[in-house]
């Protein structure tokens, strides 16, 4: 059996870890960024963050068919972070919320762009058996660059007296690397170029030939992102609770820590055992990271919270991405891919916008116990799930 992963998982694992590296540079800042300085309300860092996610779903559904119909998927995946790359300019040149916004829609729409044809490149290019492994690495790497960022960013803030803008120009240089690394780093196996028959595969016809277990994921997997809101709510929690701007990167560094430990970890095991039993232990973590939020009385208890968040991630993560690659036809992966990425960002949308108006309405308590009651219905369906079909492993 063979051990290792083949060199582009690898390369494909450097770029998300550079491009994540320079995101959370700025998006561990962004949402204090606009609450102090630019005067946002949590409502509009909520919405922000939604449309944002959203606009990057929606990007991902029209790239995986494009991919699928051309059989190329590196020129998308090439397109997709050097827009975000070209991007990263406008944050610190940012003087209102309105153009933050700007700045936000299009480095999503280069995620989305990227999003399902890497994701499908990563299917065609790893065996079938080692697949848990390579969407683990790279969801691993992925997030090694998401701790690194918050830390950085942490340390030239405390450095600069908290320059915001200065900390937002270095985070240009990352992603300038994550580009060059896809020109001369990453090939794309033979089996993508073009099908000279084929036909743009956005078609009703073409959706019905995604299985029903498909649809299951994609339901799954749009319940679990209304009760995991964006991470933006986690800072303003601990900003909440007294932790001064320059520390509140630490938030996200201690997710993300225990996010990329895990990721890989939870990866293997998704190729050897129940992948059902390992979502219920998603479900379970977030759940208890929500109780832990909703609670916590002082900033030690938000990093409670963080970790459980971030082994939440590990676990559920890159096994989605395996369950999708699994039951899509080779011929509609890229489709499969946008699809489900699609139903998440709506969902995430409607979540960011819910918890932000939980938050100004209610306070943050009732925002992260609303996310555990999402969580719960979402590990009651997988359950009920399992007890139709009793004898199926995964």
């Amino acid at each position: 059996m063979r051990t290792h992963l083949p060199s582009g998982v690898i390369t494909l694992g450097f770029v998300s870890l550079f491009m994540d590296l320079s995101s959370e540079m700025i998006h561990s800042l962004l949402p204090v960024f606009l609450v102090t300085v630019l005067g946002a309300s949590a409502m509009a860092v909520g919405l922000i963050e939604g449309i944002a996610e959203a606009t990057a779903a929606f990007a991902k559904v029209f790239s995986g068919a494009i991919s699928d119909w051309v059989g190329r998927r590196k020129p998308l995946v090439l397109l997709g972070y050097g827009l975000a790359a070209l991007s990263k300019p406008l944050f610190p040149l940012a003087g209102s919320i309105g153009a933050v916004l700007l700045a936000r829609f299009l480095d999503r729409v280069g995620k989305g762009i990227r999003g399902a044809p890497r994701d499908a490149l990563i299917a065609d290019i790893a065996p079938e058996a080692q697949r848990g492994a390579a969407y683990g690495l790279r969801q691993a790497m992925d997030t090694v660059g998401a701790f690194a960022g918050p830390l950085i960013a942490m340390l030239l803030m405390a450095a600069t007296h908290d320059d915001f803008r200065l900390v937002f120009w270095v985070a240009v240089l990352p992603a300038a690397v994550c580009v060059l690394l896809i020109v001369f780093g990453l090939q794309e196996p033979e089996a993508t170029r073009p099908i000279p028959a084929a036909r743009f595969p956005i078609r009703r016809e073409a959706l019905t030939r995604l299985p029903a277990r498909y649809w299951k994921i994609v339901g799954f997997g749009a319940v679990l992102t209304l009760a995991r809101f964006s991470e933006a709510f986690l800072l303003l929690r601990a900003e909440v609770l007294g932790l001064a701007a320059t520390w509140i990167p630490l938030i996200l560094i201690v997710m993300n820590v225990f996010y990329a430990a895990s990721a890989y970890p939870f990866g293997r095991l998704a190729d050897t055992m129940s992948r059902r039993a390992l979502l219920l232990a998603s479900v379970a973590l977030l759940v208890a990271a929500d109780l832990v939020l909703a609670t916590a009385g002082d900033v030690w208890l938000v990093g409670v919270g963080a970790v459980l968040w971030g082994l939440h991630m590990g676990a559920s993560q890159g096994l989605l991405s395996t369950l999708v690659a699994a039951h899509c036809p080779e011929a509609l992966r890229g489709t499969g891919f946008g699809v489900f990425h699609l139903v998440s960002g709506a969902s995430l949308l409607l979540a960011s916008v819910i918890a932000g108006a939980l938050w100004s309405k209610l306070g943050p308590a009732a925002t992260f116990y609303a996310g555990a009651g999402f969580a719960l219905v979402a590990g009651a369906g997988l359950m009920l799930d399992a007890q139709q079909k009793p004898r199926e492993k995964r």
